[in-house]
This record gives structure tokens, sequence and C-alpha cells, in this order.
């Protein structure tokens, strides 16, 4: 005659009180780990998470954008501001700047800096990496030939 079971198991019980426990949801006391319609607890509706692209997907569309793109990287005047700054430290004779000349030293710095830093770029590679560090930035101006001390 086969065996029928009438009550649960001890480990059964101790097993789904335990359970029930790390989840936080009371037990009654005969061990019954089920639930009645109004013991349920309705959840809310799941919000829709907003819209995220993987990563380097916008990275990648915006050195699209800016390699077809002419226009000055840098805003106009906080760089005129930052070269009158560093020109009346060096000489408070030249007190007057003409817009073309601000525009050109703008073009010569971006243009400078933007191959700094593709030079940087390929030192990270050459190192297996993905991202630019302090490290590459010194390599490439020794690469270059720039010491610590001049401007260029």
């Amino acid at each position: 005659m086969p065996r029928r079971k009438s009550s649960p198991r001890a480990s059964t019980v101790i097993a789904s009180r335990v359970v029930n426990s790390l989840a936080g949801t009371p037990t009654s006391e005969a061990g019954s780990s089920r639930r009645g319609p109004a013991e349920r607890q309705r959840q809310p509706p799941a919000q829709r998470k907003p819209h995220r692209f993987k990563p380097g997907t916008v990275a990648l569309r915006e050195i699209r954008k800016y390699q077809k793109s002419f226009s000055l990287l840098l805003r106009p005047l906080p760089f005129a501001r930052l070269v009158r700054e560093i020109s009346s430290q060096f000489s408070t004779d030249v007190t007057r700047w003409t817009a073309e000349a601000l525009i050109c030293i703008q073009e010569a710095a971006e243009d400078y800096l933007v191959h700094l830093f593709e030079d940087t770029n390929l030192c990270a590679i050459h190192a297996r990496r993905v991202t630019i560090m302090p490290k590459d930035l010194h390599l490439a101006r020794r690469l270059r030939g720039a010491s610590e001390n001049s401007f260029i």
C-alpha cells in the first residue's frame, strides 16, 4: 500500500518558513505558506523605463557631429577672458585685442588640443586601453618634443 502524506514533513515546513522570513512574508502558525486573496498585496503596474542607448553610442554620435561641423568647440567669450587674463600676466602694455586676433588664437589653440588628444588616444590604444589617462597625455607631449615648461 502506498504511503499517503497526511501532513507536511517537518523539513518542508521549516524550509517554507525560512524562505518566507527571508522574503518578509508572514506565515500562519500551521505552516501554510499560501495566501488567500485578501492577503495578496497588489503591486502597482510597472512604470516604463526611459530609453537608454548602449554605452558609447551617444559618444560616437557626438564625435561624428563635431567632425562634420566647422564651428569652434570652445565658447568665444570665456576664451577671450582667459586670453586677456594670461596676456595681462605677461605684459601690462597689451590691453586691447581685436576680434580677429582672438579668433586666430582660439583656432590655433583648438587645433593644438584636438591633435594632442588624437595622439593621447593613440597612446591609450597602444596600451590596449580605451580610456585615456594623464600618463597618455604626458607620453604624447613627450613624443612631440614638448617639455613641461613650454607652452606649446
